[in-house]
């Protein structure tokens, strides 16, 4: 499985942005697709999850009613729509995908097997 993370850029706090996530290769053995990411200095942290059949999401306390993650089965593409960003969203953010026989929560990073190569983010004040 090959994932191409893409979207990131420079936004003014307060506003919006939308990173896609185009999922290749054999997505059929994959049971859901997360967001992470690091901010400079820091570890890498869990940002938002979807089950592949995109009936369950998840999501960090952080970014609860501000980001919303979708996907397009027909794309095999996940969305991360990121609103009202503040500066401390400021990251490179990680989409990966997690194999079918993976278990435990979803904001677990060693349970995503494949990973993007990441986008930048930087929200400026």
């Amino acid at each position: 499985v090959q994932l191409q993370a893409s979207g990131g850029g420079l936004v003014q706090a307060g506003g919006s942005l939308r990173l896609s996530c185009a999922a290749s290769g054999r997505t059929s053995s994959l049971n859901g697709m997360g967001w992470f990411r690091q901010a400079p200095g820091k570890y890498r942290e869990f940002v938002a999850a979807i089950t592949w059949s995109g009936g369950s999401s998840y999501y960090a306390d952080s970014v609860k009613g501000r980001f919303t993650v979708s996907r397009d089965n027909a794309k095999n593409t996940v969305y991360l729509q990121m609103n009202s960003l503040k500066t401390e969203d400021t990251a490179v953010y990680y989409c990966a995908a997690r194999p079918q026989d993976s278990s435990g929560p979803y904001y677990y990073q060693r349970g995503y097997t494949y990973w993007g190569q990441g986008t930048l983010v930087t929200v400026s004040s």
